[in-house]
């Protein structure tokens, strides 16, 4: 797993440039330009299992959902950040994208520790060290795990046809 750390104020388009927004609309064609102006090597080296550490307010900005989209179609298992902008936390609950908030965790990562992430128990390693952060609920687990809101809900209406 590679960590990808970026400092506070991580925004949309940051995350992915805004002049893209009417043009991209896939995750294949979302994918390239994820992080360009902020990180060039990003879409070229990310990897599925990679995750991102950030500072504070990452995700602020403008409401689109390209920039999770593609976070999550690249393979990123999660982002550990100081704090979330409330709108990007939202969306990225509703594509299934795995926010978790360890400020303490973010602040003692130096490149090249080692980082491994206990969801279930709500830990996360970093280094020699282990931080805790609020265990998730069962229902945002429920939705990371079926890829998004909209095919929770489809399983939770078949579920209720049978």
């Amino acid at each position: 797993m590679t960590v990808w750390k970026y400092g506070d104020n991580i925004n949309t388009d940051m995350l992915f440039p805004g002049k893209y927004t009417y043009t991209c609309n896939t995750a294949e064609e979302i994918k390239p330009h994820l992080l360009e102006d902020l990180d060039p090597s990003f879409a070229k080296n990310v990897k599925e299992g990679d995750v991102i550490f950030a500072g504070k307010n990452f995700g602020c900005g403008s409401s689109r959902e390209q920039p999770v989209l593609g976070l999550r179609a690249v393979g990123i298992i999660a982002v550990v950040a100081e704090s979330f902008a409330r709108i990007f936390y939202r969306s990225s609950i509703n594509q299934g994208l795995l926010l978790i908030e360890c400020p303490e965790a973010v602040r003692s990562y130096k490149v090249g520790d080692q980082v491994w992430l206990n969801i279930v128990k709500g830990t996360i390693s970093v280094g020699s060290s282990t931080f805790s952060f609020p265990r998730l609920p069962n229902e945002i687990l429920a939705i990371r795990d079926a890829g998004g809101l909209l095919p929770y809900t489809r399983q939770k209406l078949q579920q209720r046809k049978i």
